[in-house]
């Protein structure tokens, strides 16, 4: 049994009937490269079982604590069935992108069944130039971005034969699931253990509880982390430099509201040759280039929609915090900065220059905050109440103004080509999730083997022509690869 850490349990506790807590990705691939021609569901079983030991969150489902008395648990599924979980579906001719982007926003759509290990993968076939894909999900509480990758790596090879992997030193007999009485005593345990817990690390972040997204929206935090900064100088503990906070006021759009159940989702790729070629140029980082093509494409489509605001944009980023020695442990180990996206410049040349600043502001911010703070401040959500809570906070921090406009996150991945048995990986684009608090926009890019595959998702209501950005994104590079040529 492994328990839900305070942050892992807020992605449950958000999931409402119009918001999902899962994320996901599509991989596209070429079928041709398979060695005896053939890439269907029995191809991809024959290499996904064989391994499904390799993930533990992938024979693992949730069990709640009684009465709310402490965070949930992972433990083995012991109805574990690979046939629920792994499916296939084929598209109807003639296969487009945008036919493929419409499946996928359907299914991403569906929440998991808690019942069960909470993921699901799609083999679908039929699309066109002979190309196929691989769509899965898997619910944000068991993993964030970086362990998420690492899992569909699990299915992924380095050559287009499979490569070997060592078997489990016994056949999967899952554990026995726990007792009710087992579980109220475990219950009982945390409830002793979580005031000590609070008290070892809350007070620490609570000074900078007024640096988090829409703190300012919420009554009393300024005095909150004041107050709690007082008191950590008057017991003697380690100061860091504190900037002050800023002052981000991101401005109303059509990305923000009220988001409904249905989704839209669309994915294209850039070179990631050129996109260094930015970089170089302008002296930025990789990550300045993305959100200054982001916010190029934003433009063009609040020009669209005569809706552009007269000041910046605000996106969220996600930035991992997990240590090298956490590499390949589960839950979410996640942080988020705020940077303003230029989106009110007019000449791109100035919205280079406006972003690199922006990101150099974040990050500075970033900084000055404790890693940990996402995941000890989510230990003062009480545990009997904790989706109540979680969504009351959520309305309280966007009643008196937005939080910021949209996640905008870029997860590094494999510069090498990949294979899912013998079938050629030729993009791997994200599919995560949009809520009230967020926005009604995800904009989630991975690199891979040369490229930055964009992933865009969106509340259909609120952005139905979501393919225009990704053509807007591409606008954007060539024309920063012109400033480039024009010195």
């Amino acid at each position: 049994m492994r328990q839900l850490t305070a942050l892992d349990a807020q992605f449950l506790n958000v999931e409402t009937p119009t918001t999902v807590g899962h994320v996901g990705s599509l991989i596209l691939l070429d079928p041709g490269t398979a060695p005896d021609g053939t890439w269907d569901l029995e191809s991809v079983r024959a290499v996904f079982e064989p391994r499904l030991h390799l993930a533990a969150p992938l024979r693992q489902r949730l069990v709640e604590v009684p009465l709310g008395l402490g965070r949930p648990y992972w433990v083995d599924d012991p109805h574990f069935d690979l046939e629920f979980h792994l499916r296939e579906l084929a598209l109807p001719a003639p296969g487009t992108h945008a036919q493929l982007g419409e499946q996928v926003a359907r299914i991403h759509a569906r929440p998991l069944d808690r019942t069960r290990p909470l993921w699901e993968a799609y083999v679908i076939t039929g699309v066109e130039g002979g190309r196929s894909a691989f769509y899965s999900k898997i619910h944000h509480a068991a993993i964030d971005g970086v362990s998420g990758a690492e899992i569909i790596e699990t299915i992924m090879d380095r050559t287009i034969d499979p490569r070997q992997v060592e078997p489990e030193s016994a056949p999967f007999v899952p554990r026995v699931m726990p007792s009710t009485v087992d579980l109220v005593r475990r219950g009982l345990q945390q409830m002793a253990v979580d005031p000590v817990e609070i008290l070892r690390t809350v007070p620490k972040s609570l000074k900078y509880v007024d640096q988090l997204p829409g703190a300012a929206n919420i009554p009393g935090t300024r005095l909150m982390s004041r107050t709690a900064g007082a008191v950590g100088r008057v017991l003697g503990e380690p100061q860091r430099d504190r900037p002050d906070p800023r002052d981000l006021k991101p401005p109303r759009t059509p990305l923000n509201g009220s988001i409904t159940a249905h989704r839209r989702f669309a994915f294209g790729s850039l070179p990631l040759e050129d996109v260094k070629t930015v970089k170089n140029h302008f002296g930025m980082t990789l990550n300045d280039v993305v959100m200054a093509l982001t916010a190029s494409a934003l433009r063009r489509w609040l020009l669209d929609h005569d809706a552009l605001p007269e000041t910046p944009l605000v996106a969220a980023v996600p930035v991992s915090v997990r240590a090298r020695d956490q590499k390949g442990t589960l839950g979410n180990q996640v942080s988020v900065m705020l940077a303003e996206l230029p989106t009110h410049l007019r000449d791109p040349r100035e919205r280079l220059d406006r972003m690199r600043i922006a990101m150099l502001e974040a990050k500075r911010a970033f900084q000055a905050v404790p890693a940990s703070i996402l995941q000890d401040l989510s230990t003062l959500v009480p545990t009997a109440l904790s989706g109540l809570a979680a969504r009351a906070l959520f309305r309280l921090a966007t009643v008196p103004g937005l939080m910021f406009n949209l996640f905008v996150s870029n997860v590094p991945g494999p510069q090498r080509p990949l294979y899912i048995a013998g079938a050629r990986v030729e993009g791997i684009y994200p599919v995560s999730a949009v809520t009230d608090l967020t926005g009604g926009l995800n904009i989630t890019l991975f690199s891979y083997h040369g490229s930055l595959d964009f992933g865009l998702i969106a509340c259909r209501e609120m952005v139905p022509d979501v393919w225009h950005l990704i053509g807007y994104l591409q606008d954007a590079m060539a024309e920063m690869l012109a400033l480039v040529d024009g010195g």
